[in-house]
């Protein structure tokens, strides 16, 4: 072992099925484990919320040690955790196989899954975590639904802040009437013969949030494999479960992942690669899901065949060449990665992706937007999200780029709102919607 965590981290799985996980006095005394090591460290003071308020802790305690903090203000700690892994992945000098063992975002994991198993998470939080059931429903009369949860509605909005918790100031996802599922159904896509990579076939996993809020990632990056060479099927059994692990619920993430598996391992038998349109999604289905399930070989097997998107483009450039017709888009592009994107440990291939366009001008950002999910449109977080976030929108509003984008597109729309909210002049130069990334290199393509 060597320190200062220069092996590359190790994540244990998670022993949600062990009665041992959800011993109160057990978790109590890891989190006082780890928390010390934070307090001593505070490397991590400025990556989100939760551990400057767990130094403030520690601060205003009577000894100034985590000793005079009491057991019950470590809630406030656990929820301003937003599952983002950045201190994991990027900043912990002591994640595995380190002696010090941390893993701070799976034991505020293990603090809400407690929450979960005592019947202690939020009526609101379990209804926001419905993400089948929501889009359906919205599926049903959309055009009722984006206006009852537009920002300028201000009698919905503030209605839904009094009674959910909702902020009327967060930008909610829009919902359409067409999924993917059924818009690629109804448009097959041409595979181009031609193409370098001719020959590949990519079964894509719709993501709950491209089926019912926005088919346009799909069906660009459907556009894109099919220009060059993919033949690809739309496939979405239910949700990836990344809601329901925000709250702790890993029986019910074990479940998705199940059902889901037994969909897409017969493509996977019969030679065809796997494609998740949103970086969360593809996280669960390649690191999180094997974690849960660990002696589950089919979920194994689904790992090792599973790509993000711009991961799977920037593979098809390395290994076989893309189809030639790449132009440059107007007014460069400011390019987050998002948080989920980074936990995959494969580089930041979003930006990889958009590189291929010849000439084509691009800033990266790479800073957590602070969104987190459902956790950043509640009341009680949401100016916590545009405070983290802050420092990205200010770097994409200086920019000054014609395209600003995330491969999060939750984070994406948080951006913007951070944006606007910067001052006037900001929010006029403020892009209308921040693509994901696959989009706008079908647009480099022309499609």
């Amino acid at each position: 072992m060597r320190e200062g965590s220069l092996d590359a981290p190790t994540r244990h799985p998670l022993a949600w099925e062990d009665p041992a996980f959800y011993d109160e006095a057990a978790l109590d005394a890891e989190l006082r484990r780890v928390f010390d090591i934070c307090h001593g460290c505070r490397r991590c003071f400025n990556l989100c919320d939760s551990f400057p308020r767990l130094f403030d802790l520690v601060d205003a305690s009577p000894d100034e040690e985590l000793t005079g903090v009491k057991s019950e203000d470590f809630k406030a700690v656990v929820d301003a955790c937003t599952l983002c892994d950045l201190c994991f992945m990027t900043k912990c000098p002591y994640v595995p196989p380190h002696d010090f063992d941390l893993d701070f975002p799976h034991l505020m994991l293990r603090f809400r899954a407690v929450e979960h198993a005592k019947g202690q998470t939020p009526f609101v939080q379990k209804q926001l975590s419905r993400t089948d059931r929501n889009g359906k429903l919205a599926a049903l009369a959309p055009g009722v639904a984006n206006w009852a949860s537009s920002t300028d509605n201000h009698f919905t909005r503030n209605l839904m802040e009094r009674t959910a918790g909702i902020d009327a100031r967060a930008d909610l996802p829009k919902f359409t009437g067409a999924p993917f599922v059924r818009r690629a159904r109804k448009t097959p896509a041409e595979v181009n013969r031609e193409a370098p990579a001719f020959g590949r076939k990519a079964v894509i996993y719709a993501t709950c949030f491209a089926n019912y809020n926005a088919p346009e990632i799909g069906m660009a990056a459907r556009a894109v494999l099919a220009r060059n060479g993919v033949e690809t099927e739309v496939v979405y059994p239910r949700c990836c479960g990344m809601p329901l692990l925000e709250q702790g619920n890993l029986k019910g993430v074990a479940e998705n992942a199940r059902a889901i598996t037994a969909t897409l391992l017969p493509w996977v038998d019969k030679g065809w690669d796997v494609i998740a349109l949103v970086p969360s999604c593809a996280l669960m289905m390649k690191f999180e899901w094997p974690l849960i399930l660990p002696d589950d070989s089919d979920i194994q097997r689904l790992a090792r065949a599973t790509f993000d998107a711009p991961e799977y483009i920037v593979d098809i450039a390395r290994k076989e060449g893309l189809a030639p017709g790449l132009q440059p888009l107007d007014g460069g592009i400011a390019l987050h990665l998002a948080c989920h994107a980074r936990a995959q440990n494969m580089g930041p291939k979003a930006a990889e992706m958009l590189r291929l366009i010849p000439g084509q001008d691009l800033q990266v950002i790479e800073r957590c937007s602070g969104h987190g999910g459902s956790w950043g449109v509640l009341s009680a977080f949401h100016d916590t999200a545009l405070k983290v976030g802050k420092p990205v929108a200010r770097t994409a509003a200086k920019s000054a780029k014609a395209h600003v984008a995330s491969e999060c597109p939750l984070a994406g729309a948080h951006i913007l709102e951070g944006m606007r909210a910067l001052g006037p002049a900001e929010a006029e130069k403020t892009p209308g919607k921040a693509p994901h990334p696959i989009e706008l290199f079908a647009r480099a393509y022309g499609l």
